[in-house]
């Protein structure tokens, strides 16, 4: 019986040799793994137990670590989706040992390249599929020292299968289990025991041979979606509208409707100097979520829109808080492109808003294009809501222009809506001594002289907001000669830009117009929105004279007084003509009839001749302006077409 069981186990070593020799010799010579002679003695060594065959498993998988530049023993492991997209897109040229359906080589031919150089199972008829394989596995480099150990193992242990590539990357298999398929024992019989499962934390990359479609993530990527992505653009546009590989995310806006946006810190890094500073500065933050309270989703998501693919989406509920967005984040390509917007869409109903936030963000050029458009449609601006919104500052602003298109009379009224509004805002009762209060020093910037006498009665007196004292001051500013000095300012304002224009109606000039206390005045219409701000009038004959005048402008259907002034002029006795201009510029509407009147007092004057009926006006900056000259009836010193005083009318475009 002893001697039987002597015989039986030489007959098993000898069997283990033969399949050793086998092994050894049936290796492909493309494996590039070394079969040097095991040393049984020091790794992997035949043992008594498939407990053995796990230890020598457990000792020669680790070591075998690819020989890359990019990863060592001591390398992180990386994260998911870092970890898919560098497998992916590292794939070599398909070698034409690969089995074509994915799983390896066919007729249990060894997979080259492989770390521990184990055999991979083919198809069970063990021929080569003719579809093309869904996935490729990386083809992975080894170093000699590696290969030795590896082909010792498998020299050792001839059966040890895997049932698909066990790919050694930082100690972690790539795989499902290593198995050890019926090693023989000592005793003769068959352990089937196997490797113990190792979980892992990344998808297998090479598909089971039992199932037909990769396991997948929710929030993965779909495999090699670069290959459909021509362009850098493209590909960050996919990643903006994915989550894929992101490693940062924002809990952007107030709660509760604030919302949790991913994206990629490289991406923001090189489009924002903050977002690198944020990331990658020396007090670079460690926190995996960051909280932005102040910015809304939807201004983030255009900013982010942009950093990935240069596409400025922005609207105009979302202009502002965008532009807040990108100044916070420094990204002046997408402020300018907010502020071309908001040039594009500026009008009066919007420009005090526009200007209160170009004031805000230090827009200087969005803010002259805001106070231009003030200028040339006053009266609309003010009437628009805007208006009783804007902050103080902003009102002095405007005050203070002298190119404001509208009556002073209007513009008081249009100031006392908005100190009405700032007295709700701060929870005044609604009092005359509180709207002074609130207006501070925007009270001053008011050009009560430039009011009628009659306007500044009927408003600005009753108003209560002026204390006595300055109502009596105003009221001897308008009736006393020479007039008394005040606190308020009388500087006429302009509503126009741009140069002065003059449009003469006679050709010729003659001696003694005499003046008896009547008005001289002519009918005119005018093609074309224009602004008076004078007229030119004939001196004296009889050498230096100094005249009193009375100019108007009426408004012929409704015989309205829109424009006046009381001025005086020194002439200096020549042909020329003088300026006498009116306190404001006078808005003079197109196809509208109007009265041009003067009432001089003094010598007698030149007058001009051979009048014009018809004159066009013609500029390189404005183009052209037509006037119709008509004779006005009525009560006139004799001015007609043909002729008398009134040559000049004084205007801007």
């Amino acid at each position: 019986m002893e001697g039987d069981k002597n015989k039986k186990e030489g007959q098993a070593r000898n069997k283990l040799c033969s399949n050793q020799k086998q092994s050894s010799q049936g290796a492909s010579p493309t494996q590039g793994l070394s079969t040097q002679p095991s040393n049984h003695g020091a790794n992997g060594g035949a043992t008594a137990s498939s407990g053995g065959a796990a230890l020598a498993c457990a000792e020669f998988l680790p070591s075998s670590q690819p020989a890359s530049p990019s990863h060592d023993r001591s390398d992180p492991v990386p994260s998911p989706r870092e970890h898919m997209v560098s497998m992916q897109t590292s794939a070599p040229p398909r070698d034409h040992r690969h089995s074509l359906n994915g799983v390896g080589p066919a007729n249990s031919a060894t997979l080259a390249g492989s770390p521990v150089n184990a055999v991979v199972k083919a198809s069970s008829t063990g021929t080569l599929s003719s579809s093309p394989p869904r996935y490729h596995v990386p083809y992975l480099h080894t170093n000699k020292r590696d290969s030795m150990a590896a082909a010792d193992f498998l020299t050792t242990f001839p059966s040890m299968t895997g049932s698909g590539p066990c790919l050694g990357n930082n100690s972690l298999l790539l795989g499902t289990t290593c198995s050890a398929n019926s090693i023989k024992t000592a005793n003769g019989g068959s352990d089937a025991e196997s490797l113990p499962s190792t979980q892992f934390l990344f998808p297998p990359l090479v598909s089971s041979p039992l199932s037909s479609t990769p396991p997948q993530n929710q929030n993965q990527a779909s495999y090699n979606w670069q290959a459909t992505k021509t362009s850098v653009k493209d590909r960050l546009t996919y990643l903006y509208n994915t989550d894929t590989m992101t490693d940062i995310q924002f809990q952007v806006g107030k709660p509760p409707a604030h919302q949790l946006i991913s994206a990629h810190k490289f991406v923001l890094s090189i489009g924002s100097a903050v977002f690198d500073a944020l990331f990658n500065g020396r007090l670079a933050t460690s926190e995996s979520v960051i909280d932005i309270p102040d910015v809304e989703p939807a201004a983030f998501a255009a900013l982010l829109r942009f950093l990935y693919t240069d596409e400025v989406q922005i609207g105009p509920e979302t202009v502002m808080t965008t532009l807040y967005t990108a100044k916070k984040y420094a990204v002046p390509a997408l402020e300018r492109a907010c502020v071309e917007f908001l040039k594009r869409n500026l009008s009066p109903d919007n420009a005090f808003m526009l200007l209160t936030q170009a004031r805000l963000f230090d827009e200087p050029q969005l803010a002259a294009l805001c106070l231009e458009t003030i200028d040339k449609n006053t009266s609309e601006a003010l009437a628009a809501d805007g208006f009783t919104d804007i902050d103080l500052d902003t009102l002095c602003v405007v005050l203070e222009r002298d190119t404001l298109g509208i009556r002073e009379c209007k513009l008081f009224s249009a100031v006392c809506r908005w100190a009405e509004a700032e007295c709700v805002r701060q929870n005044f009762p609604l009092t005359s001594e509180n709207q002074r209060h609130v207006l501070a020093r925007a009270l001053r910037l008011i050009r009560f002289p430039l009011m009628t006498v009659e306007e500044f009665a009927m408003g600005s007196a009753q108003s209560g907001i002026l204390e006595d004292r300055e109502v009596v001051e105003l009221f001897l500013y308008f009736t006393v000669n020479p007039k008394p000095s005040i606190s308020f300012l009388d500087v006429p304002r302009c509503c126009l830009t741009g140069k002065e224009q003059v449009v003469s109606r006679f050709c010729q000039i003659e001696s003694r117009w005499g003046y008896s206390g009547t008005s001289d005045r002519i009918r005119f219409m005018v093609n074309r929105r224009i602004f008076v701000v004078g007229f030119g009038l004939y001196g004296s004959i009889h050498g230096p004279t100094e005249y009193a005048v009375n100019i108007q402008i009426i408004h012929m259907d409704s015989t309205k007084v829109i424009g006046s002034n009381d001025p005086t002029f020194q002439c200096d006795g020549t042909t020329s003509t003088f300026r006498v201009m009116f306190k404001e510029p006078v808005e003079i509407l197109p196809n509208t009839s109007y009265i041009a009147c003067a009432t001089l007092k003094g010598p007698d004057s030149y007058y001009g001749s051979k009048g014009l009926r018809k004159v066009t006006h013609e500029s390189v900056s404005s183009g052209k302006v037509t006037f119709q000259f008509t004779y006005a009836a009525g009560n006139n010193n004799g001015t007609s077409v043909e002729d008398g005083q009134i040559p000049e009318i004084i205007f801007y475009t």
